[in-house]
């Protein structure tokens, strides 16, 4: 029992901690909490499983695809729900504008692909039904590979610091000459690929399933409420720390008493540490 809540409770959590992630890649450069993100990792599953699976395609072939799809998806959101709201003095509407594209994505992944859970194909086999399956270790393999991987690109490219410099101050970089709109739109398409990436890692754990995004949507910001907004490194660990909390929960309690165990552990954080547990307070200046 103890290694089944382990490797399900860390896969899970990677899972979480990927969509946290893709919240923070989009918001560094735009300041939008875009509800998009469960929605991602919705269409990673899903059109993972349309070329795997239906086309019949290799599975690497399958992910490039998968990963396109998801940030061109990142670009048609900063195009359509952010970018005319930032333009507005109520740039608040960014709930409204990214919620309403979520539902607009899972209305139409419901009418052509199907409203029942999908199955999800296998891509490398071997060990079985036991911890050691893939679908435990793909996604704590993908969530280590995107943290190193964004820890390398923010640190040692000059992209990378182009990206930090918009996030810390998108105005004095704009007056440096560096092109804040076009970062944007390529943060966005950075998060989408993300997104697609886990839910492509997870989908046999997920399943090829529509409703899948507004799971994903609140189960993937409470990796970022836990570590700190911003903070990738965090959400790492917020996420496999909720995975492991939640499998625990669906253990000992089961069924609905496990989510009101996580909604209390949420409540509990933000009500002791609003700025998160990795995350530092704000100063300002009065």
């Amino acid at each position: 029992m103890l290694a089944s809540i382990l490797a399900s409770g860390l896969a899970v959590g990677a899972i979480y901690a990927l969509i946290g992630i893709t919240y923070n890649t989009m918001f560094s450069t735009s300041r939008v909490m875009s509800f998009t993100a469960g929605q991602l990792g919705m269409l990673g599953g899903v059109l993972g499983s349309l070329f795997t699976l239906r086309l019949g395609l290799p599975w690497p072939l399958g992910l490039l695809l998968t990963l396109a799809c998801g940030a061109l998806v990142g670009i048609v959101t900063e195009f359509v729900a952010v970018r005319p709201v930032l333009k507005s003095l109520d740039q608040h509407l960014y709930v409204l504008s990214t919620l309403a594209l979520a539902l607009m994505i899972q209305q139409v992944t419901a009418i052509t692909w199907s409203t029942e859970p999908q199955p999800f194909p296998r891509l490398l086999g071997g060990f079985g039904e036991t911890v050691l399956d893939e679908k435990f270790w793909l996604p704590v393999a993908a969530c280590l590979l995107v943290v190193l991987g964004l820890e390398l690109l923010y640190r040692r490219t000059l992209l990378g610091h182009a990206f930090l410099a918009v996030a810390e101050d998108n105005f004095a970089a704009r007056a440096l000459g560096l092109p804040e709109r076009r970062l944007r739109v390529m943060s966005y398409a950075l998060a989408g690929g993300i997104g697609a990436l886990a839910g492509y890692a997870g989908g046999e754990l997920l399943l090829a399933f529509f409703a899948n995004g507004p799971h994903l949507n609140f189960y993937g910001f409470i990796p970022v409420a836990l570590g700190g907004l911003g903070n990738n490194r965090g959400a790492l660990i917020g996420g496999l720390v909720l995975g492991l909390f939640q499998q625990t929960a669906n253990f000992v309690v089961g069924g609905i008493f496990a989510s009101v165990a996580v909604f209390t552990l949420f409540i509990v954080v933000l009500l002791a540490a609003p700025q998160g547990l990795l995350g530092s307070a704000q100063a300002r200046r009065v």
